[in-house]
């Protein structure tokens, strides 16, 4: 398959020649030449180029008779001749998957593009970095999956298929829109994601909130109180600024977050939301203004930085729980144990997804309903009251109808 693309001439710094830079057969190709880089040579190697371009689309470029010593030459030959061996039609890995995710980056917020190109340098890249993109094949993918699973993080563990499912999916993504484009059947087909297993959420309950807040350091109790009433994410609360606090109506205007030292917009339209302040939520914000109110941010260090949630949760969270014989869990437990007590207080389901930032109550009577019970001591007697209102039960077991 032939692909067009605008070429240029370009110069090489160490000896100030000039080569050229276009693509032909969906490979890039650079083509040295013996000219100086001046005005007069780059007229008329753009005419060249000009030439070279109009043949490929015409597809009458015969690259052997314009660069006949080019260790290419016999290569596209030999395409040109058998069109079914295909290893020259599309890009390098490497070539494409650099042009993706440049291409992908105005979309994508700063920290989930580091993450990506965080995957592909250190695990896909030196894999398939080398190979065309219709010549990779499933089997190759699925032994590279596999290599993954065999690899051991600094602790000694191996990966989780949470974290191998997140590797793979830029390779997905980049095979895809590879095939997409060079109209080739993607070798991702059929492969599907790594089976998750289900991870518990651990709330605290009401008396372990309590004995939290009553024994955390003092200069730290507004904002755990905040993070245990409101639910709200750890980037959510550290990039909350004072003016999406509304006193008047008693809300918190969730619109930014703190990601990788930087004030981003909330992940989707879901997070983008208002919390309704309760009674305890409001008192921690009120006696928060006294501390941090002239400053932009509502917790922030001494000098009105955002805090840093990794030395927050190593100096603060866990020697507290350690303390208080409590067992180790994640500062985003704090988040689930809000879900859990307004449920388990009667709120409307529908308040509660709105203030946790879903879409809907799906996730919420998924992931906490079971929860509930054990908060409320509620065993399905509540259902017997209603029923024995209306219905007597005599126990006979004989009687006939």
């Amino acid at each position: 398959m032939v692909v067009i693309a605008v070429g240029k001439l370009r110069v090489r710094k160490e000896s100030g020649k000039l080569f050229f830079d276009f693509r032909f057969m969906g490979q890039r190709c650079r083509e040295q030449t013996a000219l100086n880089d001046n005005q007069a040579n780059r007229k008329k190697l753009q005419a060249l180029l000009d030439k070279i371009e109009a043949e490929i689309t015409l597809g009458t470029f015969d690259y052997a008779c314009y660069f006949p010593n080019s260790s290419l030459a016999k290569k596209f030959t030999a395409l040109q001749q058998n069109p079914s061996h295909s290893n020259l039609s599309t890009p390098l890995f490497k070539d494409f998957a650099q042009l993706w995710i440049e291409e992908m980056k105005a979309q994508w917020r700063i920290s989930h593009y580091e993450t990506t190109l965080l995957s592909l340098n250190k695990h896909i890249k030196p894999v398939f970095d080398h190979k065309a993109v219709s010549e990779i094949t499933k089997a190759e993918i699925l032994n590279f999956r596999s290599s993954l699973a065999t690899k051991t993080k600094k602790n000694g563990d191996t990966l989780s298929a949470t974290r191998i499912n997140h590797i793979m999916t830029p390779l997905r993504m980049i095979l895809n829109e590879a095939a997409n484009r060079y109209d080739f059947s993607s070798p991702y087909h059929g492969i599907k994601s790594l089976k998750v297993p289900r991870t518990d959420v651990e709330p605290f309950t009401i008396e372990e909130v309590k004995l939290i807040l009553d024994r955390v350091r003092p200069d730290y109790k507004n904002y755990y109180t905040v993070r245990f009433f409101t639910g709200m994410r750890t980037s959510e609360i550290d990039g909350l600024l004072w003016q999406y606090v509304d006193f008047e109506r008693k809300q918190i205007l969730v619109r930014q977050a703190w990601v990788k030292n930087e004030l981003v917009y909330t992940k989707n339209d879901g997070s983008f939301r208002t919390i309704d302040m309760s009674c305890f939520v409001e008192e921690a914000i009120l006696a928060q203004k006294d501390v941090s109110g002239k400053l932009e941010f509502v917790f922030c260090n001494n000098v009105g930085n955002p805090l840093n949630h990794t030395n927050v949760t190593k100096r603060v969270w866990h020697p507290l729980l350690r303390h208080l014989g409590l067992r180790k869990r994640r500062p985003y437990q704090t988040r689930h144990t809000a879900a859990t007590l307004w449920l388990a207080s009667g709120e409307s389901p529908e308040w509660i997804a709105r203030q946790m930032g879903h879409t809907t109550t799906e996730m919420l009577f998924r992931v906490y309903s079971r929860f509930v019970p054990n908060l409320t001591r509620k065993d399905g007697t509540a259902f017997e009251r209603v029923i024995s209102q209306h219905f007597s039960i005599t126990g006979d077991q004989n009687e006939q109808y």
